[in-house]
């Protein structure tokens, strides 16, 4: 099952058309932009960032290797930084591309009750915090 791949909305740039938008060859990206002829390096950026797109919305996490290998490659070293961190912790990131379970709901409850306890920063007690904790 292909689930549609999140949209990058609006951008004065011309390049942030939604991801899985039929309308125009994502291979070759336009050159039409004046941000993007001012700033050439930005083609690769666009095209490494909708590979990494793809490789998560279809969860194709054994294409990551070829992806970090291509962003070394491509980019600039400020960029690096992002790739390297994905290799110091390479299977969790591959089995997190590959496995179509997530952990929303506990990152859904876990910011949930960090709003509680920033709501009740001046009245904290234990027993109120558990109290609004448990009832929705």
């Amino acid at each position: 099952m292909t689930t549609r791949p999140p949209s990058l909305g609006p951008s004065p740039g011309g390049f942030s058309t939604p991801l899985g938008c039929p309308c125009r060859d994502r291979t070759a990206p336009a050159q039409d932009s004046p941000v993007r002829a001012h700033y050439p390096e930005l083609d690769a950026l666009i095209r490494h960032v909708r590979a990494f797109a793809t490789t998560l919305t279809e969860h194709q996490g054994e294409r990551l290797p070829d992806w970090l290998d291509a962003v070394r490659q491509d980019s600039p070293p400020s960029r690096h930084a992002f790739a390297a961190g994905i290799r110091r912790d390479f299977d969790a990131a591959t089995a997190g591309l590959t496995l179509p379970w997530n952990s929303g709901v506990v990152e859904g409850h876990v910011n949930r009750i960090q709003l509680l306890e920033r709501q009740m920063l001046d009245h904290i007690s234990f027993g109120l915090l558990r109290k609004r904790a448990l009832l929705p």
